[in-house]
C-alpha cells in the first residue's frame, strides 16, 4: 500500500507491518509518515480547502455517490480486508462496508441540502418586519483521527459530512487498521 499525499500516491522506505490479530502473520505493510510528510499534507490541504470551498454542491454530491457506489461494488474485497486486519468475522466486515456506503450516500444527500436558514424575528420585541439568517460555511480543513473498531464506517462518518460541507480532510487512521480506513 502507498500513502496518498498532496493528490498522489507516494512510497516510503520505512514501513509499518499490518498484522492479522488471529494468526500474528504480517499480511501487508503501509508507509510510515515522517514529520515532513505531515507538513506536506497540511500544505496540500490548504490548497485542497480552496478547491473544496469553490466546488458546487452537485459536484460534491456526485463525488460522494461515486465513492458509495465503488464501496458497494467492492464489498467482498473490502469486507475481507476489514476481517483480516481487525479480526471481525467476514459477515461483519461486509456489513461495515454496507454501512459505510450508506453513510456516504446520506452525506451526498446533505451536500445538496446544506444551506442557510431565514428566520422571522418578530417573536422578540423590536423584531417586527425583520428577518435573521444563518449561512453555513466550510471550516476549511478537517482533521480526523479514527479508532480501530469500525475502521471504514467511522472514517465514512468523518469524511462524508466534511466533503458534503466543502471541507478538505486529513485522515489519521488507527495503526491497527490502516488498510480498511
Amino acid at each position: 500500500m502507498k500513502m496518498f499525499l498532496k493528490g498522489g500516491w507516494v512510497e516510503r522506505d520505512e514501513r509499518i507491518d499490518v498484522v492479522n490479530p488471529y494468526s500474528g502473520d504480517v499480511f501487508d505493510t503501509v508507509p510510515e509518515a515522517t514529520s515532513a510528510d505531515v507538513t506536506a499534507a497540511v500544505d496540500g490541504l490548504v490548497e485542497g480547502a480552496k478547491v473544496m470551498r469553490a466546488m458546487p454542491a452537485i459536484e460534491r454530491c456526485e463525488i460522494l455517490r461515486k465513492a458509495a457506489t465503488l464501496m458497494r461494488a467492492r464489498v467482498d474485497e473490502i469486507g475481507t480486508i476489514i476481517s483480516t486486519e481487525e479480526g471481525k468475522i467476514l459477515a461483519e466486515g461486509k456489513l461495515e462496508v454496507s454501512r459505510a456506503a450508506e453513510t456516504i450516500d446520506l452525506s451526498a444527500d446533505e451536500a445538496r441540502r446544506l444551506a442557510g436558514e431565514v428566520l422571522p424575528l418578530d417573536a422578540a420585541p423590536g423584531g417586527a418586519g425583520k428577518l435573521g439568517f444563518t449561512l453555513r460555511v466550510p471550516v476549511g480543513i478537517v482533521a480526523a483521527i479514527t479508532p480501530f473498531n469500525f475502521p471504514l464506517n467511522l472514517v465514512a462518518h468523518k469524511i462524508g459530512p466534511a466533503i458534503a460541507g466543502s471541507n478538505a480532510v486529513l485522515i489519521k487512521p488507527a495503526t491497527d487498521t490502516p488498510l480498511s480506513a
